[in-house]
């Protein structure tokens, strides 16, 4: 494989944009909770776009029938989540600040995972965890924004997904409606709604209108 320096990195991730934001992304950090079809590819176009610190955290391991659409491939099954994106991410991004960790989410642990994060992606899978999620940002963290998603399940139409803003600063990706409950899930819907959070987060960090 192929060495090349920090500097060529940041070069190559950050073609086209300007030095103000080659810094905001630098120096930007961006926890996320949940690491299945959403955060794991969100972690990855973050990475790949370069920003300087990713929080990661899942306690699941990869199983088979996640591969049709999360981030990773069939070495990785049976591994922790957390333990074979990070992999992933340094293969494609070897010079960001990761910090991974195989982590249940619980109101007891939320204040120390959230940390001084910025920025805070809910890629939850169970209604009950994603509630503790936002509620308790909204609740004790009303300066940090929250990226969050409901409904990406099914073979919908790519006008449905929309990113709404529900506060200003608390913004909900997806059709708000559809259940992986009730219909199979694509991964490229899936993948859809990831790269909806991922582009709102890269637009909060880049000081643009979402």
């Amino acid at each position: 494989m192929a060495n090349f320096t920090e500097n060529a990195y940041q070069t190559a991730l950050h073609k086209g944009l300007t030095q103000e934001q080659q810094n905001l992304l630098n120096e930007t950090k961006v926890a996320i909770f949940g690491l299945g079809g959403l955060g794991s590819n969100v972690a990855m176009w973050l990475a790949r776009l370069g920003v300087g610190h990713l929080w990661l955290y899942d306690f699941d391991r990869v199983e088979l029938s996640n591969l049709n659409r999360q981030y990773y491939f069939s070495d990785d099954v049976g591994e922790y989540k957390a333990v074979a994106l990070l992999k992933h991410l340094r293969a494609a991004n070897p010079y960001g600040d990761y910090l991974s960790k195989a982590v249940k989410l619980t109101e007891d642990n939320l204040a120390e995972l959230a940390g001084d994060a910025s920025i805070i992606c809910e890629a939850l899978d169970k209604p009950e965890a994603k509630a503790l999620l936002v509620n308790g940002v909204l609740e004790s963290f009303p300066d940090k924004f929250l990226v969050a998603a409901s409904g990406l399940a099914g073979f919908g139409t790519s006008e449905s997904m929309q990113v709404r803003r529900v506060s200003p600063r608390f913004y909900l990706c997806g059709d708000g409606k559809s259940s992986f409950l009730d219909l199979p899930l694509c991964g490229a819907r899936v993948g859809l709604c990831a790269a909806q959070q991922a582009l709102t987060i890269a637009r909060i960090i880049l000081q643009m209108e979402v």
